[in-house]
């Protein structure tokens, strides 16, 4: 299929997965990396109190208040 034929059927909402191969597609700065950091035991109370109480884990937590910071850092 060429381009401009895969396009039109983008550009009017038609299923264009079976023209897609799938099993090689990345998320451009998504990739996993994973880092092992060390915390104060304390702290891994407080995130482990503050997981349970939100139902999701300890890593989750980490992940998203990292990511906050992060982004308010970028903003300045």
């Amino acid at each position: 299929m060429k381009a401009k034929e895969f396009d039109k059927k983008f550009d009017k909402g038609k299923n264009i997965k079976k023209y897609l191969d799938l099993s090689k597609a990345r998320r451009p700065e998504q990739e996993q990396k994973r880092v092992n950091v060390d915390f104060p035991i304390w702290m891994v109370h407080s995130l482990d109190k503050e997981a349970k109480r939100l139902g999701v884990p300890r890593q989750s937590i980490i992940k998203v208040w990292v990511a906050e910071r992060l982004e308010e850092a970028i903003a300045k």
